[in-house]
């Protein structure tokens, strides 16, 4: 990610299936923390990777091998999606003006 901080378009930033536990399953967040930073969100980019795992949480990623995340840039804000099954929960972050 060596783009400058806000230079992606709206639109899909990254969609990313990450396993539900073992070593592997921390990248949601970390990857999500990084993104985060790379589209301007700088003071609250910490809270991303919360935001992560309380999405995991509420598709209830437990009970299957893999849950899947989108990032889409939407004007002034990050959108992500969790998927997991049949289960989808969304959140939105502000990004910095």
């Amino acid at each position: 990610m060596t783009n400058s901080a806000g230079a992606v378009q709206n639109g899909l930033v990254l969609r990313l299936s990450v396993p539900t536990s073992g070593e592997m399953s921390n990248l949601g967040p970390e990857l999500a923390t990084r993104l985060a930073e790379q589209l301007g969100v700088r003071a609250r980019a910490a809270g991303v990777a919360a935001a992560i795992t309380e999405l995991r949480e509420q598709v209830n990623a437990s009970t299957a091998n893999d849950v899947e995340f989108e990032f889409h840039k939407r004007d002034t804000e990050l959108k992500i999606v969790a998927r997991c099954e049949q289960r989808t929960a969304e959140t939105r972050i502000a990004l910095s003006a």
